[in-house]
């Protein structure tokens, strides 16, 4: 067993040890994105079979608990090591606004050592008390509810983007495709609204919150396209477009989340089905969100560039630039993005992670169930309103303050 023991981790050093020295500086953003979704996969497997290994353990198995609080324990003491990973790192790049830092090299080097360091810190978990880990459970839901924030924010600059880019195009095929894409998009909000009816209030029965929820998202919709094109505001109709759509899937995500024993959610009597692709809806939308914000990360136009950067003063590629000649000294080249903001974005989505595994730490519902309750249900919907409330203020911020510059 020791040999067999000592080959398995001769094995695993030598797997991370190649894998970590294939990352270059260009791919280290998304090598921060892959850790991030490895750390998913191992707190979905052991939330699936690691609630009889829990069992074992003395310091954990205090008293007597069902399986879903030992499943929950599971998915936060991973959680945990995954955010204090990045939480650590996100504090020693505090302040790194130049490539000739020390600390730059350190962010995108340094893997073989970030591997085993993520690893010491998930198994060094299991071992705190209860105690420390019901507190951050806690934690978790004030920082999920940012990550979403932020998740809000990273969506209303993509479609800012997206419109301005086309507009700047100035060709009349791309003024048609600007119409023909937000035509799309508001056919699609408005007919998966009225699927939503169908699915979540059931004839017979008296649905008056779901049907609240869907008629404020067909008004919402309405309401960013009556506010985008009016003659003050100067907007457009593609943004508007885009986050009635978002707004109709967070609208059937809470709805979707609601008890199985409800009488109004449709969807109940396909309870594991829809518990799956709920959480595959979920995990992808968080790891996009994770990814964009890693490419998104030297734009003019989001907030996860320093002052120091060269997008905040010119529209040059990042990539672009002289070369240095030989045997001069390499000037100090600003940062394109911040480094310590953008590690907090991964600790904030793993505490997200957890909640939308644990079900909001909520055992009120089957174990066999993800994402289920009503704690679900009115996180995502005061997420829709947010993003609502978030889209109308950058589109009438500079009629409130004109004498405030708005990018």
């Amino acid at each position: 067993m020791s040999c067999l023991a000592s080959c398995c981790a001769a094995s695993t050093c030598g797997l991370c040890s190649t894998v970590a020295s294939g990352i270059s500086k260009k791919s280290a953003r998304l090598a921060y994105c892959g850790l991030f979704g490895l750390s998913l996969i191992v707190s979905w497997i052991l939330r699936e079979v690691g609630a009889p290994l829990l069992e074992k353990l003395p310091w954990i198995n205090s008293s007597a608990h069902p399986k879903a609080w030992y499943q929950e324990q599971a998915v936060l003491r991973v959680s945990l090591g995954n955010f204090l990973f990045f939480v650590i790192l996100a504090l020693i790049m505090i302040g790194v606004k130049d490539q000739n830092d020390r600390r730059d090299s350190w962010h995108h080097g340094g893997w073989t050592a970030k591997i085993v360091i993520w690893i010491l810190l998930v198994i060094l978990m299991f071992f705190l008390p209860n105690v420390v880990i019901t507190v951050y459970g806690t934690l978790s839901k004030f920082g999920a509810g940012l990550f979403l924030l932020v998740q809000v924010i990273i969506l209303l600059d993509f479609t800012h983007t997206w419109n301005d880019a086309w507009v700047e195009k100035d060709e009349q095929k791309w003024y048609i495709a600007l119409l023909v894409v937000s035509v799309g998009c508001y056919l699609a909000a408005f007919v998966f609204s009225g699927i939503l009816f169908i699915w979540f209030n059931p004839s017979g029965h008296d649905c008056g919150l779901n049907v609240f929820f869907i008629v404020m998202t067909m008004v919402l919709a309405f309401s960013f396209g009556i506010i985008a094109l009016h003659p003050a505001v100067n907007g457009s109709l593609l943004p508007a477009s885009v986050i009635s759509v978002y707004c109709a899937y967070v609208c059937y995500t809470g709805l979707s989340s609601e008890p199985r024993d409800y009488v109004c959610n449709g969807l109940h009597y396909k309870s594991s089905a829809v518990s799956a692709s709920t959480l595959i809806l979920g995990m992808l939308t968080t790891v996009l969100s994770v990814i964009y914000s890693a490419l998104r990360a030297g734009s003019s136009t989001t907030f996860l560039s320093p002052p120091s950067s060269p997008r905040a003063g010119t529209a040059k590629p990042l990539l672009e630039g002289d070369d240095v000649e030989e045997g001069k000294e390499k000037e100090a080249r600003p940062v394109s993005y911040s480094y310590s903001f953008f590690l907090q974005i991964f600790a904030l989505a793993s505490m997200y992670s957890a909640m939308l595994l644990s079900g909001w730490t909520s055992s009120s519902e089957s174990s066999d169930l993800i994402d289920v309750g009503w704690t679900s249900v009115w996180v995502r919907i005061c997420t829709e309103w947010v993003t609502a409330g978030l889209y109308v203020w950058t589109i009438v911020a500079p009629l409130i303050l004109p004498d405030r510059e708005f990018f």
